[in-house]
């Protein structure tokens, strides 16, 4: 083994050249693979990130505007949603709405506290809103169903409002009363701050909002929680009924999609889920393509090392070498160079990975309204990288097979003759 090992180094100090493009072409598409892999991961998983704001198996419905007539009213006319609508969806549809809130927006609010204010966006809510918005509360609690049966007056407020209030200790406004307007309002919860999205929304009960500005049965938005809808053709269906059951009581017409809005997380999340797996395939394909490359470059490299020592094997096998010997210095010599360069190539690739991930990985774009990043853990496992190594040595001793077995049967008298 060991005069097999110094004929192979022997081999490749008199081919440098040779061996420098061959190392070149497999270290090269490793390296380029990892590289795509890790920044296509960074892209989805920052987009994933960015996407997390509510739970998947939520509905939220929004009215619209009528895009035909219907039982002799014009088109055109704009939908408000109502109690109706909150009772329908309430009783209608049990066997897959969970739980049901409604949303009452006014905007222009100033929140005064002491000599500080603020101006932000009053939301009258339901409990439910917190789960399907994934709001994390920071300090005290959120809207409760007290607050609701009784309209009682009390606030939600997102942490950096209340810094705004209380610069020195925000969450100490729990129990302190602010005035909304000439209005009295106990703060009873701070959000935790997320910087990803606008943080200017004051909750508060949805029915004393609704008591308050004089919005009668009126509601802005209504949000559910659902299940039992797996597929995307069960949540088509789901919502042809629904909207048709709104549209009945605002007399719109069953088939007006216009009339009633509704944003549907799931298949909003399952559409992302499938284009994030396309870009995946897409940079598997390019990659796997790249490494092709490297697999042609040693197959070539070895067809041409065959060709080059024709004369020299052809001498080793008149002297009595066997095929069995000339086959396993050939193949040999194909895993060291595959292998070591391929390690050289997945080295390099996690290096720059991690690069990436200590710089745009922690970079963070401010919008003014949010902050947002443009990638998240830009990386590969650990795991892939040498799986992928594996692949291209396997890879790369199959390509040299084909002239090995070539070299293997070349006849003395042939060999001497070229």
């Amino acid at each position: 083994m060991f005069e097999l090992l110094r004929e192979i180094s022997q081999t490749v100090r008199r081919n440098r050249l040779r061996t420098a493009l061959t190392g070149f072409a497999v270290a090269w598409g490793i390296f380029m693979l990892i590289v795509l892999l890790g920044a296509g991961n960074g892209l989805i998983n920052a987009q994933e990130k960015n996407n997390d704001r509510w739970v998947d198996n939520s509905m939220m419905v929004f009215g619209g505007q009528t895009s035909k007539g219907y039982n002799g009213l014009r088109e055109g006319r704009y939908i408000g949603l109502n109690d109706a609508d909150l009772l329908i969806t309430n009783t209608r549809f049990k066997e897959n709405i969970d739980q049901v809130g409604g949303i009452i927006l006014q905007g222009g609010a100033v929140i005064t506290y002491g000599e500080n204010y603020v101006s932000g966006s009053l939301r009258g809510v339901y409990p439910i809103n917190a789960e399907i918005s994934k709001t994390k509360i920071a300090a005290g609690r959120f809207i409760n169903d007290l607050d609701i049966r009784e309209q009682r007056k009390v606030l939600v407020l997102p942490e950096n409002l209340a810094r705004e209030l209380q610069p020195r200790a925000p969450r100490s406004m729990i129990g302190k009363n602010v005035k909304v307007g000439s209005m009295i309002f106990t703060v009873v919860g701070i959000e935790q701050e997320d910087k990803s999205r606008s943080n200017t929304d004051v909750s508060a009960p949805f029915t004393t909002m609704r008591s308050i500005y004089n919005r009668g049965d009126r509601t802005d938005r209504i949000t559910f929680t659902f299940h039992g809808l797996a597929t995307e053709k069960e949540n088509e269906d789901f919502e042809g009924r629904y909207r048709t059951a709104l549209n009945h009581n605002h007399q719109a017409a069953p088939d007006d999609g216009e009339a009633i809005w509704i944003w549907n997380r799931f298949t909003q999340a399952m559409q992302m889920a499938t284009g994030m797996s396309i870009i995946r395939t897409s940079l598997w394909i390019i990659g796997l393509f790249t490494l092709l490359s490297g697999i042609v470059g040693v197959s070539n490299i070895m067809l041409i090392t065959v060709r080059e020592r024709t004369r020299e094997f052809g001498i080793r096998k008149a002297i009595g070498a066997t095929p069995a010997s000339i086959l396993r210095i050939i193949i040999t010599e194909s895993i060291i160079i595959t292998a070591f360069f391929g390690y050289v190539g997945m080295l390099l690739g996690v290096i720059v990975n991690l690069y990436m991930d200590a710089t745009l990985g922690s970079r963070v774009i401010d919008t003014g309204l949010f902050q947002t990043t443009m990638f998240v853990d830009p990386t590969v496992g650990i795991g892939t990288s040498i799986g992928v190594t594996i692949v291209l040595i396997i890879a790369g001793t199959l390509a040299g097979l084909v002239p090995a077995l070539k070299a293997a049967r070349i006849r003395p008298i042939v060999a001497l003759n070229s």
